[in-house]
C-alpha cells in the first residue's frame, strides 16, 4: 500500500525542497500539502487548506486522505518569533500538539523539525553534544525544546513513532531568505548573483553550523526510512555538516564572484547567533541511522551560484 503523506509548512524553506522529492518517490497523488497562507500559484500537487492549530481541520485531512505519515514543518522562525512571541508559541506548540493528538488515533509515523535553537548560552558551543544543557533564550528555541519533550512524551506514553532532527542553518536557492538567524548565509549568494551590495547582520567572526539543502533533505528522508529499532533518540538528533565564519563564507563566494561587496552591520540577530553552537556532534545520527553529509562549503557555493544564475536567467 502506498504511503499517504501530509506535509505541513510545505512552502517554507525545507518544504519547498522536500515536497517535490516526496512526490518523486511516492507519486504526486500521495503527497498532501497543507497550505495556510502564501500558497504559490504554480504549485503542482494535492493541496489542502487548513490550520495546524485547528483540530477539526487536521481530523478531516487525516481521515479523508487516510494519512500514514506526517512531516510537520509548520513553524515560526527565530527572528520572527522574537517579534511575535505569542504567535510563535501558538503556532509552534499548539500546532505540534494537534498533529500528535491526531497521529495517535491511527498510529501515524511523524517527523517533526527541531533546530539548533534548542541550545543556549550555557551550552558547550564547539562540538555540542547530543545530550547537553538546553537553556534557549529565544521563544523559537523555547518552543523547539518544549516540542522535543512533547514528542518524547508521546513516544513514551502512547508508543507514537515520532522522529526528529535539529536542523542547523539550511542553505537553499529555491526559497527566498526568510525570518531565520542563519539566513545571511543564503542572502549573500542572492546578492552576489544580482551584483548587489551585501549587508551582513552578524559579525565576520560569527561561526554557526550550516548545511546545504540537499543534505538536509537526504537526512530527513533517511531518518524516516530507518527501522524503528534504530531510532534511539526520541527528543531530536543533532544533525551536522559544515561550520564556517561569515568571513570564510564571504571569501569563498568572492572567489567565484569577484565583484561582491560586503559590509558587516550586526543587528538583533547577532545576540541570537551568539547563543547557538559553532558546531555540533552528530555522531549519534551517524551511528544510529547512517547519516553522512555530501556538501562542503566550496561544493555548496558552486551549486548555489550556478542555480541562482539560472533562476535569475543571468
Amino acid at each position: 500500500m502506498s504511503e499517504k503523506i501530509l506535509v505541513t509548512g510545505p512552502f517554507g524553506q525545507i518544504g519547498t525542497d522536500l515536497v517535490p522529492e516526496l512526490q518523486r518517490i511516492n507519486g504526486k497523488e500521495n503527497v498532501i500539502a497543507l497550505g495556510h497562507r502564501n500558497i504559490p500559484a504554480d504549485f503542482d500537487g494535492v493541496l489542502e487548506k487548513g490550520d495546524v492549530r485547528n483540530p477539526d481541520d487536521m481530523a478531516r485531512i487525516f481521515s479523508e486522505h487516510s494519512i500514514t505519515q506526517v512531516y510537520h514543518l509548520a513553524s515560526l522562525l527565530s527572528a520572527i518569533g522574537e517579534d511575535k512571541p505569542d504567535l510563535a508559541w501558538d503556532v509552534n506548540m499548539n500546532g505540534l500538539k494537534v498533529v500528535l493528538d491526531e497521529a495517535i488515533k491511527t498510529n501515524v509515523l511523524v517527523f517533526w523539525a527541531s533546530s539548533i535553537a534548542v541550545f543556549g548560552p550555557t551550552t558547550p558551543r564547539e562540538k555540542t553534544p547530543q545530550r547537553t544543557v538546553l537553556e534557549p533564550t529565544t521563544m523559537y528555541g523555547v518552543t523547539k525544546l518544549a516540542g522535543e519533550m512533547l514528542c518524547q512524551y508521546y513516544f513514551l506514553k502512547y508508543g507514537l513513532d515520532v522522529r526528529s532532527i535539529r536542523y542547523p542553518g539550511i542553505i537553499s536557492y529555491k526559497a527566498e531568505p526568510g525570518g531565520g538567524t542563519t539566513d545571511y548565509a543564503v542572502d549573500i549568494y542572492y546578492k552576489a548573483v544580482k551584483n548587489e551590495k551585501f549587508t551582513c547582520f552578524v559579525n565576520q567572526d560569527t561561526t554557526l553550523p550550516m548545511m546545504y539543502m540537499d543534505d538536509a533533505i537526504k537526512g530527513t528522508l533517511q531518518i524516516m526510512d530507518a527501522p524503528f529499532e534504530a531510532i534511539k533518540v526520541r527528543t531530536s538528533y543533532n544533525h551536522g555538516a559544515i561550520s564556517f565564519t561569515a568571513k570564510e563564507l564571504e571569501d569563498v563566494v568572492r572567489k567565484h564572484s569577484p565583484g561582491l561587496v560586503v559590509e558587516y552591520a550586526p543587528d538583533h540577530r547577532q545576540a541570537i547567533a551568539d547563543t547557538w553552537p559553532m558546531s555540533v556532534d552528530d555522531s549519534a545520527a551517524r551511528n544510529d541511522w547512517g547519516w553522512c553529509h555530501e556538501y562542503d562549503l566550496e561544493k555548496m557555493t558552486i551549486v548555489m551560484l550556478e542555480e541562482l544564475k539560472k533562476k535569475f536567467q543571468q
